[in-house]
């Protein structure tokens, strides 16, 4: 049975991509850059996301990844703005709301004292313990890592050690980790030698070559793969 579970945070527990969208569409208004539309926050999203799968590899710094997505979505969209203020804004903007994905906060709270709960997380300091409190979540976890206090991000395996060097000792095939992505979350299991399991509730196909031992759909079937009602 698991007695660990390693719970990413966000587009696994709170849905980013709505928060994402919300301040991305109220950024546009204030700085005055007209309309936002949903194609240019779909454009955004890939060139975001670029920038943080290079960030995981350990190619760019957390400066350079939150900055340069907008110097490099408004070259592509061939808008003139301050990319730093226009960030600074939008990420405080991603906290205005908690959206839940799913019934995160009710399953999280229903495996409280059942299992050990963890949230492992690449997000900004500040605004992770901003949304961590706002949803709850900082009640119902027996810890929190963000990389920014770590010193390092998923899926490095200098993370995952330091988070082991944190946490009720267990075996590391009694620990499951939970996320959504592929390149963070899967590959971090995979480095560290722990089971994964993907939130993978569109079915993406896994094009990465990366190794996953539960595949679901609904966070409710974690139940079944812990073996706890």
């Amino acid at each position: 049975m698991f007695q660990v579970l390693l719970w990413d945070v966000d587009n696994t527990l709170l849905d980013f991509s709505a928060a994402q969208r919300h301040s991305l569409k109220a950024q546009f208004q204030k700085f005055g850059l007209g309309e936002c539309t949903d194609e240019m926050v779909a454009r955004y999203n890939e060139i975001n996301n670029h920038f943080w799968r290079l960030l995981e590899r350990g190619e760019i710094t957390k400066q350079q990844t939150l900055i340069g997505r907008f110097e490099a979505f408004f070259q592509n969209e061939g808008i003139t703005a301050d990319a730093a203020a226009f960030c600074e804004a939008y990420e405080k903007g991603t906290t205005d709301s908690v959206w839940f994905i799913e019934n995160s906060c009710d399953l999280l709270a229903s495996l409280k004292g059942k299992v050990k709960q963890y949230a492992v997380t690449n997000g900004v300091l500040e605004l992770q313990r901003i949304k961590l409190a706002k949803s709850g979540f900082d009640k119902i976890f027996d810890g929190v890592f963000i990389s920014d206090e770590v010193g390092y991000e998923k899926p490095s395996m200098a993370y995952f050690d330091y988070v082991l060097d944190r946490i009720e000792p267990c075996r590391k095939e009694e620990m499951l980790i939970i996320g959504d992505s592929l390149t963070s979350d899967m590959t971090l299991g995979n480095n560290a030698g722990i089971p994964t399991c993907w939130y993978n509730p569109h079915g993406m196909p896994n094009n990465r070559g990366v190794k996953v031992d539960y595949e679901i759909r609904s966070l409710n079937e974690v139940l079944n793969i812990i073996n706890i009602s």
